[in-house]
């Protein structure tokens, strides 16, 4: 019996004494799990919990999740919490670090369910509208000259200013057609471009300055590949472009319409693509290209974004419920559920009641703001508003009672627009300062709710070396170089979760951090090669304070977890 105890024992010892290492030896702290789940779903808290079971197996003491209904407690039935305190206790028991995501500070749609107006708007100034049968409409003379194609020469569409490969890769169609004499049709675009894959037409367009715009075109494929670079592209020359957002085009489908739309920002000519970026097999269809002011598509309202009518001189301000009616638009972020932007839908129409000042055929001057809606729909947040803080308190607030989490993490991430509105402009900082500024009032928050607990943060937005760099533009931010300085409002005592992975940038990204006293865990994977942690982790012995690495993936595919624990922290 006591020869089995001390076996027993003994064998306790030796496993409590194994670490997990790597390259000379040094034990890694945090050795996490990034796990992106809907938590409502009772089926994913099975799959979670037999998740967090591999990873501590593997060697993991931690995991990072994200779920977008961290902002919804009270939307949400009982079930929900049950749930999530299921996969809370689970870490528990496994000994496993729970780090719930709060704030997100760019991929907002969550945070902005609580009020759709609180996104970030981009200016439309003294656009024109006109009176018209009690109504008051955009008026607009922009156009897009030979929209359908019909006029063309050997497979070249006039006045067009540039196509790739005529005659090649690039036809005039006249047995396939939306409507009209013709389309344009593109075909096998990697196969006689294979080191680009680029099947582009494009037009030069005058646009007035500061005005919204809404793209239409008629699209068709057969077999086509790959459609996630398919695009309608507005680039200004030697400036920035102009929309982000990606099409719904299908590998094979009949004709549909798709829409994007964009502010033409301080600029009075762009020019337009509509085109393939590494494009390989199949067929595109290409037909009927329409373009027309948006109207108040996503028109947002609140104090810091003013919607103002003025006579075309600017001397007469009319005044809303008096001159004008009806300058909302009630589908604004609540599409399928509250937080849901989509690009396009049928536009508000303002109204004149009896007795405005307004007359038939008169002419004003409408100036308001819009959101930018990027990729699949992501709008931003406007970081000057103020109930965003106390929307932000609320959620750190139903996080830590519900949860009693071990630290949180702040999921500011590629905040792509900002700068734009009266809220920000107000305020004459630039983007940079404005994210230092809200930066430090979140970590503020989380020390007010649950002191003590670690705080955490991705490092992008803060890193000279990404998207904080003192040049170049930053997606639809205001100014170059946009970001820049942001780190300043960091406490060093926010650790950074780093995925600057970039073998050219990544000592100075982390002797950035190091230098200014973050300890910082490494996010590699990125649904990559799992040896790749390696040579970053072997980089990373010159620099103090790296405490960690995080499996990290956007497909939650979780296949590499054990091979991602070999190289990054092996068992010693």
């Amino acid at each position: 019996m006591w020869l089995k105890l001390f076996l027993i024992t003994v064998v306790f010892i030796l496993m409590a004494s194994i670490t997990f290492a790597y390259q000379d030896g040094t034990v890694l702290p945090n050795r996490w799990v990034y796990i992106q789940a809907n938590l409502l779903v009772d089926k994913n808290i099975e799959t979670v919990l037999t998740l967090l079971e591999r990873a501590e197996k593997a060697g993991y003491n931690g995991i990072v999740i994200a779920d977008s209904k961290f902002t919804r407690w009270d939307n949400l039935p009982p079930r929900y919490v049950e749930n999530a305190r299921k996969v809370r206790e689970a870490c528990r028991n496994l000994k496993l670090s729970f780090i719930p995501c709060v704030f997100s500070i760019g991929y907002s749609n969550d945070l902005l369910s609580r009020d759709v107006n609180l996104a970030e708007g981009l200016p439309v100034i003294n656009a024109p509208f006109i009176v018209h049968n009690g109504k008051i409409i955009p008026e607009d003379d922009v156009q897009i000259t030979n929209p359908g194609f019909e006029q063309y020469s050997d497979n070249t569409p006039t006045s067009w200013g540039f196509l790739d490969q005529p005659g090649k890769i690039s036809f005039i169609d006249t047995e396939t057609k939306y409507d009209g004499k013709a389309s344009l049709r593109m075909q096998d675009i990697g196969i006689h471009d294979p080191q680009n894959g680029h099947g582009r037409v494009y037009q030069q367009l005058k646009v007035r300055p500061f005005t919204y715009y809404h793209v239409s075109v008629a699209v068709k494929t057969q077999d086509f590949e790959p459609v996630s670079e398919t695009r309608i592209a507005v680039l200004v020359p030697n400036g920035p472009s102009l929309n982000h957002l990606n099409l719904p085009i299908k590998e094979t489908q009949d004709w549909q319409r798709v829409d994007i739309t964009f502010n033409s920002l301080n600029y009075s000519e762009v020019n337009f693509y509509l085109g393939v970026w590494g494009g390989k097999n199949g067929k595109i269809w290409w037909d009927d290209v329409r373009i027309e002011p948006a109207g108040l598509v996503n028109v947002i309202r609140r104090e810091g974004t003013p919607f103002i009518i003025t006579s075309e001189d600017g001397k007469i301000v009319y005044a809303e419920g008096k001159d004008f009616d009806g300058a909302v638009d009630p589908q604004l972020g609540n599409i399928a559920w509250a937080g849901d932007y989509n690009v396009w839908h049928e536009a508000p129409i303002m109204t004149v009641p009896a007795g405005s000042q307004l007359k038939e055929g008169q002419k004003v001057s409408v100036s308001y703001y819009h959101p930018a809606l990027i990729y699949d729909s992501v709008v931003m947040c406007c970081m000057s508003e103020p109930k965003l803080y106390e929307i932000l308190k609320w959620q750190a607030k139903q996080v830590c009672d519900n949860l009693q989490p071990d630290g949180y993490f702040m999921s500011h991430d590629e905040i792509r627009c900002q700068g734009w509105d009266k809220s920000c402009t107000d305020r004459k900082m630039t983007p940079g300062q404005i994210l230092a500024d809200n930066v430090k009032k979140c970590a503020d928050i989380l020390h007010e709710i649950d002191p003590g607990k670690p705080i955490y943060v991705w490092s992008d937005m803060f890193d000279p070396y990404h998207n904080a760099g003192k040049t170049g533009w930053y997606y639809l931010v205001n100014g170059e170089g946009p970001w820049f300085g942001s780190w300043e409002g960091l406490d060093s005592g926010v650790t950074i979760v780093n995925w600057n992975s970039d073998k050219d940038k990544r000592v100075d990204s982390m002797k950035h951090f190091a230098d200014r006293g973050h300890k910082q865990i490494l996010a590699g994977y990125y649904d990559s090669n799992p040896a790749n942690i390696a040579e970053w982790l072997k980089d990373s012995k010159s620099v103090d304070g790296i405490t960690g690495v995080m499996y990290t993936t956007w497909r939650s595919y979780y296949d590499d977890i054990d091979e991602f624990a070999h190289y990054a922290f092996p068992k010693q």
